[in-house]
């Protein structure tokens, strides 16, 4: 669970955009960043960032 995107609404989730080269995922509205690799994984998201 992404506590930031958890808890964003529907429309700030919907602005999202590529980053790192394709390696990643940016959302601006949240400002959140997350790895490709860890979205497939299911890595869960840093503890005590939220």
């Amino acid at each position: 669970m992404v506590p930031r995107l958890a808890h964003a609404s529907a429309k700030a989730r919907a602005v999202w955009e590529i980053a790192g080269g394709g390696y990643g995922i940016h959302w601006p509205e949240i400002d959140e960043d997350l790895s490709t690799e860890g979205l497939l994984r299911g890595a869960p998201a840093p503890r005590g960032v939220a």
